[in-house]
């Protein structure tokens, strides 16, 4: 008589739940995956809406780095799914990709909704089964944590699922309301795993802003800007880029680049320091000569405008930033538009984020991501302690987790854990 076959429970139905559920069904493994939401992919299909940015497209060196103090522990995982796989696991998908001209991947048709239609087509056809408005309640009272009875809270009510091995790909913390809520935090800390607090990350920061500069500028892009962040250890790289000045304070993509940097300052000395390059593309020498050239009877404000283009939104940063003695002095305001400091306040609201930072340790897991406190449950994705900044790094680390956490799964179901089919 032939063993039976071994039946594994995702819980999380976000990208990298749904990777680990296609690689364990192709290994004839029984996958069922538990949603909270009514339908899988959710915060994966917002974040689509204005193009899907899948990975990006440079060399395996850089694109590690992206990874930061982290970049040990997720090389692995890109040694199993790397920028170039991705993109082929995309294809296979019927689904052709381009790069655009910052380097970042994308989808033809630039939408997450016909990829996500095509995969879940054939995790269907595989065999996967999807339970929705599944809420994980954690394990039976009393019973020790670990591949066993699972506990759901279903439209039907609690219902329970015996499994052999489990993957938790719940999500961080930001945008509760696509089903990413941290609330799993304080189970698994309650039988022993080590968590890292949940931070925002790819974040907006506030700024005291004046009520003129905020009535006037408020929503209006901030573009070929150079920003940099000041640090115990001094100033980092300058990324130039755009960002936007919001009601609150400075949020998009060169903002979320410095994230981290920023974030960490604040937590530090309660403020940061973003110091900003209003004439990225001009050296400094040719700043302070355009600066202090004779106006005659003409405002600063005009001269600028005509020696350097500063106008606008810049302009008005330049005023709101910049200091009186700044404006009086040509050599110190020529200084100033290279590094105007924009002193930032906070970071905003958690579930404001794109993605957070924090989560499950990586001392609790083992090379194949298996909780070592619970045997035979294994973590994936944006739970785990790691960050990344927007650009397809985030989506291409939280899918070879999800690879990662499916090969250790079929290493614990091979060592013992449960017989295998033809095992």
């Amino acid at each position: 008589m032939s063993p039976a076959v071994a039946r594994v429970a995702v819980i999380g139905g976000g990208p990298a739940g749904l990777m680990a559920a296609e690689r364990l069904s192709a290994q004839g493994v029984q996958v069922d995956v538990f949603d909270a939401m009514p339908s899988v992919g959710r915060k994966f299909l917002m974040a689509g809406r204005g193009g899907l940015n899948l990975t990006h497209s440079e060399p395996a060196e850089p694109f590690l780095a992206r990874y930061g103090d982290r970049a040990s522990h997720v090389a692995p995982w890109l040694q199993a799914l790397d920028a170039g796989g991705l993109r082929e696991w995309t294809h296979g998908l019927g689904i052709q990709t381009f790069v655009g001209s910052s380097g970042r991947v994308f989808p033809q048709e630039m939408k997450a909704a016909p990829l996500l239609r095509a995969w879940l087509a054939r995790l269907r056809a595989s065999g996967v089964r999807l339970h929705m408005r599944h809420r994980w309640l954690g394990w039976p009272a009393g019973s020790r944590p670990g591949a066993g009875a699972l506990r759901f809270d279903s439209p039907e009510g609690e219902q329970r699922y015996a499994a052999d091995a489990v993957v938790l790909a719940l999500g961080g913390g930001s945008w509760a309301k696509l089903g990413s809520d941290g609330a799993w935090v304080d189970g698994l800390q309650l039988h022993g795993v080590a968590v890292a607090p949940l931070r925002p990350a790819n974040c907006g920061f506030d700024v005291a802003w004046s009520d003129h500069f905020r009535e006037r500028y408020a929503g209006q892009p901030v573009k070929s800007v150079a920003m940099a962040c000041e640090t115990t250890a001094g100033v980092t790289p300058a990324r130039q880029g755009e960002f936007v000045v919001s009601e609150t304070g400075i949020e998009g993509s060169l903002v979320y680049a410095l994230s981290a940097p920023l974030r960490d300052r604040i937590d530090a000395q309660g403020h940061a320091i973003a110091m900003l390059d209003l004439a990225p593309d001009w050296s400094q020498e040719k700043v302070m000569a355009a600066v202090t050239h004779p106006r005659g009877s003409r405002s600063m404000s005009s001269h600028l405008q005509s020696r350097l283009g500063l106008t606008g939104v810049k302009a008005g940063l330049l005023r709101e930033c910049a200091s009186a003695e700044d404006f009086r002095d040509p050599e110190r305001l020529g200084l100033r538009i290279k590094a105007l400091p924009l002193r930032l306040l906070r970071a905003r609201p958690m579930d404001e984020a794109i993605s957070t930072a924090g989560g499950v340790s990586f001392a609790a897991l083992d090379s194949g991501l298996m909780l070592r406190e619970i045997p035979g449950v294994f973590c994936a994705g944006e739970m785990l302690d790691w960050e990344a900044p927007t650009g397809g790094y985030l989506l291409t680390a939280c899918m070879a987790s999800g690879v990662v956490a499916a090969a250790g799964v079929m290493a614990f179901l091979r060592s013992g854990g449960r017989a295998l089919p033809g095992a």
